[in-house]
């Protein structure tokens, strides 16, 4: 599991480089992203306890390893306190990248997921063992039911419902595993505290 970790903390920050230049494409593609569904987009999201590396190009000052404390929250030189839980990392990385911006010009910021805490989920439902999981960094979907011994007999794999608590309540999100089988989904990975059903 270390060794995942470490594979998830090298492509995170392959993928997580702030440039100070945005490209018309890019800004297209920011523009196209809230209209896909929620489930299809979702990725990892930081919580309390995660191990975060924030690098901030030619300045080793600002760039700090933080843990996200248990009210959700990192502190940072310049910046202060900063909300990241709830945040993927690439949300985290722009706005510590704004919020330079005042002291520094066209600041270059880079977050890593070095350690995500393992978070709680539960699945039940028509799965091989159902119960309580403990994640040890991103997960999908996928893998959970993989945990859990897979689909019985009789699951309706078309009609997977994930329970995720948020401020106002819970949300259902719907998932559908003949969908991803067939390549018509991006990974759908999943936050602590979610459920996932199988009907």
């Amino acid at each position: 599991m270390k060794h995942t970790s470490l594979v998830t903390a090298t492509a995170l920050a392959a993928a997580l480089s702030f440039a100070p230049l945005v490209s018309a494409k890019d800004d297209a593609d920011k523009k196209k992203a809230p209209q896909a569904p929620a489930a299809i987009t979702d990725e990892y999201r930081v919580g309390p306890g995660d191990k975060l590396r924030v690098e901030v190009y030619k300045d080793q000052q600002l760039s700090q390893s933080v843990q996200v404390r248990p009210d959700g929250k990192i502190t940072l030189p310049l910046v202060g306190d900063m909300e990241a839980t709830g945040r993927t990392p690439i949300e985290l990385r722009d706005t510590i990248a704004k919020s330079l911006k005042d002291y520094i010009n066209n600041p270059t910021v880079t977050v890593i997921v070095v350690e995500a805490l393992a978070s709680q989920i539960f699945v039940m439902g028509e799965v091989t063992h159902p119960g309580t999981m403990q994640l040890h960094g991103p997960t999908t979907i996928l893998q959970a039911l993989a945990m859990a011994g897979g689909f019985k007999e009789f699951a309706n794999t078309k009609d997977v419902k994930v329970l995720r608590p948020n401020g106002s309540g819970i949300e259902t999100i719907k998932f559908n595993y003949k969908d991803v089988i067939n390549g018509d989904a991006k990974p759908f990975y999943l936050r602590s505290g979610d459920t996932v059903i199988v009907p």
